[in-house]
């Protein structure tokens, strides 16, 4: 195969009834010079995928994880650009193309990167909820550390088009990470790159019944604490933020039974910034009060 100009790389692990679809969204692009590479993270049973010259399917003998299987993608992918798909997921047509037309136009200082608009779906493809990125997280920036303006997200990291050689030189994906692995990535690219945030929606994440790595209580407790241990410096230096990231694990380990720990961090958030959490509390207070 020639160097085609984007990789789209598709992590997964006992999910054939899944896959297809991601892997099909991947190849029915608009932009046709491309090559998609699936890394089975030595899964029990593999998934039928199509046959075509733009896939690779690499197998692993033995399970590394979702960071471990975007490594491997990462060093086996032939395009300047890649792209990371989960294997529940999947992309709208014209993600790359408008991804790579973007890349192409602008004028920013080169490390550049791209992220889009991400739609939550449930299973009959209905919209659950729109995330729109900020427009600009400049060079030198902390990503979801820095405060969004108005109506923006920073949960659209899955949409991220990054020039191949810029994540081998900051290390890759962290393989001590099960969960949180994108805020923990992002971590370490936006201080090395500027990401233009486009607001087109060109990324389904999928709301399903299957397993999950960020149900998993056990890991996402262990990685909230690694996440902050590895960063804790940067952390420090942005603690309104680093209290509404506090509170909003609260809040998850509250929706999610951990009621004990929903506590802990509930007082955390209120020691590192006392007004915003307050405000994000009465904020959720009055939202549940006018859903009723």
């Amino acid at each position: 195969m020639s160097h085609p100009p984007i990789s789209i790389i598709i992590p997964t692990h006992n999910r054939p009834h899944l896959l297809p679809r991601a892997v099909q969204s991947a190849l029915n692009q608009t932009y046709q010079n491309l090559e998609v590479i699936v890394v089975d993270d030595a899964s029990q049973e593999r998934a039928y995928l199509p046959d075509d010259p733009r896939l690779r399917v690499i197998f692993l003998e033995k399970n590394v994880g979702g960071a471990g299987a975007r490594n491997v993608g990462t060093k086996a992918a032939l395009g300047r650009w890649v792209t990371y798909l989960d294997d529940d997921d999947y992309l709208l047509p014209n993600m790359v193309e408008i991804s790579l037309s973007i890349l192409e136009k602008t004028t920013a200082n080169p490390p550049v990167a791209v992220i889009s608009g991400l739609q939550k779906v449930d299973e009959t493809g209905k919209a659950i909820a729109t995330r729109i990125p900020p427009a600009l997280s400049p060079k030198g920036s902390h990503f979801f550390l820095e405060t969004p303006e108005p109506g923006r997200s920073f949960h659209t990291k899955q949409t991220l088009v990054v020039e191949r050689d810029l994540v081998l030189k900051i290390g890759g994906w962290d393989e001590t990470f099960r969960s949180r692995v994108h805020s923990e990535f992002f971590l370490r690219l936006n201080p090395q790159c500027t990401l233009i945030g486009l607001p087109s929606v060109t990324y389904h994440l999928l709301s399903h019944s299957t397993e999950r790595v960020s149900g998993n209580q056990q890991l996402r407790q262990e990685s909230f604490y690694r996440l902050i241990k590895k960063h804790q410096d940067v952390f420090r230096k942005h603690p309104k933020m680093f209290a509404e990231f506090v509170y909003k694990h609260a809040v998850t380990s509250s929706e999610m039974g951990q009621n004990k720990a929903a506590f802990t961090h509930y007082l955390w958030a209120l020691k590192l910034h006392p007004a915003h959490t307050f405000f994000m509390s009465a904020w959720s207070a009055f939202s549940q009060l006018s859903r009723r």
